[in-house]
This record gives C-alpha cells, sequence and structure tokens, in this order.
C-alpha cells in the first residue's frame, strides 16, 4: 500500500465549544542517526490535533476523537501525566477538558506519544497566559514520555515544543540547544509493524567499547558542525551510528535495503526515527527526495507488508496555535 500519513485525509474540526484553544502538535524524528536521546527534529506532517479549554471543576478530561482506544485516565494517558506535572506547579484549582484526535499512529516512531504530551502542555499555557516557559513545558511533558517508555528523555519532546532541530546537552539540568539547520528534505516510510520504546530500549548494550564511544562522539560533533556550516557533505558523513542502530535494526524488516538503496538515490543518509519502525532519509532537494521515496516504496512492496510514506520538510514552528 503506498499512501500518506492521516494528515492527508479529511477530518471535520475538533469542537470548540465553551472556547479554549486549539493545536497542531508535530511528529518528530529522534536521535539523528548518531543523537541518541541527545538530538531531534520535528516535521511539518503529520501532526496531531488537541483542543483544551476550561471546565468547571478541578480535574482533567480526556476525550480521544479517533480510533486508537487510547486510556483516557489521565494518570494512564501520555496527555495527561504532563497536564498533571503541570497542574502541580499551579496554586488554583483548575480543570480542563481536553479533546485529542490522533494522526500520529501511536508505535509508529515519529514522536506519537511526545505530540500528545508536548500538544497538551501548550495548549493548557496558552489558557494560562503563558505563565510557564518553553523549558518548563519541556519538563511537564517529559513525564508522559516517561510513562510511555519508562525514561525522561526529551529528544522528542524539546524539537516539538521548540521547533527545529534540536541538541538535548542535559536532562538533569535540563538544557536545551536550538541548532539552525540547511533547507532539508525528510522522507519517511512506516512500515505498518509496532515497535514499543520500552522493548526497543530493553534490547540495548549496557556497556559499548571506546573505540565506538569516540566514533559516535565524532559523529555527533561532526553532524551539529554540518547543520551549523550548512555543509551538506558533512551532515551525510556524519549520519553513522555505530552503537544503537545494529541492534535496533534487527527489529525492522528490510531496514538494511532500504538505507542502501535511499544512498543510491542520492540521500544524504538516515536511519531509524526515534526507536522505530518508521525509516527517515534526508536530501538536499525535493525531486531527490521523491526518488528517495519511491525506492522506500519499493522495497516494502517488495516484502508483501503494508507501509505508509510520505515526504516533509522541518518544521521550525514546532506546535502550532491553531484558534484561541
Amino acid at each position: 500500500m503506498n499512501g500518506h500519513f492521516l494528515s492527508f485525509f479529511y477530518y471535520s474540526p475538533l469542537s470548540t465549544d465553551g472556547g479554549g484553544v486549539t493545536v497542531h502538535a508535530p511528529a518528530t524524528v529522534a536521535n539523528m542517526v548518531c543523537g541518541f536521546d541527545v538530538l531531534g527534529f520535528a516535521v511539518k506532517e503529520p501532526y496531531d490535533e488537541m483542543h483544551i479549554c476550561f471546565t468547571g471543576k478541578p480535574g482533567i478530561t480526556i476525550i480521544n476523537k479517533d480510533d486508537y482506544n487510547l486510556p483516557t485516565d489521565p494518570e494512564k494517558n501520555v496527555a495527561g501525566a504532563a497536564l498533571l506535572a503541570m497542574m502541580e506547579e499551579i496554586d488554583e484549582p483548575l480543570g480542563f477538558e481536553l479533546q485529542i484526535r490522533k494522526r500520529i499512529k501511536p508505535g509508529s516512531g515519529v514522536g506519537s506519544s511526545a505530540a500528545s504530551a508536548a500538544g497538551a502542555v501548550v495548549a493548557a499555557n496558552h489558557l494560562l497566559q503563558n505563565r510557564f516557559s518553553r523549558e518548563d513545558l519541556v519538563r511537564f511533558a517529559m513525564n508522559g514520555e516517561k510513562l510511555a517508555s519508562g525514561v525522561k528523555h526529551a529528544d522528542n519532546i524539546a524539537p516539538c515544543i521548540y521547533g527545529g532541530v534540536t541538541l538535548i546537552r542535559s536532562i538533569f539540568p535540563l538544557d536545551i540547544v536550538s541548532l539552525a539547520a540547511p533547507p532539508l528534505y525528510v522522507t519517511i516510510v512506516h512500515p505498518q509493524i509496532e515497535v514499543r520504546t520500552s522493548d526497543a530500549r530493553g534490547i540495548l548494550k549496557r556497556q559499548v567499547q571506546l573505540k565506538d564511544a569516540i566514533r559516535q562522539w565524532g559523529n555527533i560533533a561532526g553532524l551539529v558542525a554540518g547543520l551549523l556550516k550548512n555543509d551538506y557533505d558533512l551532515i551525510g558523513r556524519s549520519l553513522e551510528d555505530v552503537l544503537i542502530e545494529p541492534v535496533r535494526s534487527i527489529l525492522i524488516p528490510g531496514f538494511d535495503e532500504v538505507k542502501s538503496r535511499s544512498k543510491a538515490a542520492g540521500a544524504l543518509g538516515g536511519g531509524i526515527s526515534g526507536s522505530g519502525p518508521s525509516i527517515f532519509m534526508l536530501s538536499k532537494d525535493e525531486t531527490t527526495a521523491e526518488g528517495v521515496k519511491q525506492e522506500m516504496h519499493a522495497v516494502y512492496e517488495r516484502l508483501g507488508l503494508e507501509h505508509h510514506t510520505y515526504l516533509t520538510t522541518i518544521n521550525n514552528e514546532g506546535v502550532k496555535l491553531i484558534k484561541n
């Protein structure tokens, strides 16, 4: 099946009865191959649509507007967990109703849980007259990631909220650096299997050899330098992972073939998006990115595995306010 993510389909607007705000929370690509848990970027499509408003009684009410049947108990929902963390730092008793329409499939590897958590706190912060900083919002939203994967990490959350490419220099204390980047086209294929983030973390090695760590550090530094210098060749050379990808790629059918055929088609490079199963590739121009998309499709057509592909660009805005 050659198609696009759900963002290309028509949806009726979420209800805005009683006021409130609506936001679009974008998908994100975490790790950027070599930058495990420290690098990530937001994309323009797909995105989740969320609407939040105040209610008359304290607490959080979650209403799902899709067919994924995610928990509506705030303590078991990533968006609810993020809002609960925010409410712990609010003195007055408040109540929120949150409607969520997910267009980013859970378990797809493009920041589905991060979009829900980040979108919820950004939207709520608009209602609160932006009393919290972006760094605060990342801190709250990481509670959603902990619920989803067992670990607080910000490589999806930070770009979702800040937009563009972000470097998470530190989690404790939180230190987020926004990185400039040259124009880049992003091609993503999502084979229709699920890889749980907690499972993908569970198979990782607990120890690495020093020579591999040194090579990985060089790639991370090279990738950051390439982005800042608009050096496409350096970006391409640095999109190499000697620690995580060799282990995780065994969970994704066709990974090696997708990667080799994409690079042969002109892609700068790429790899696993987050914990997978989605695979992303970066290209300098749209024509190349379209060729990469066709190669990705050809691999999964041959394997007989249902998949979605799409071509997009880096989203420099992050969570976007649609209606106030």
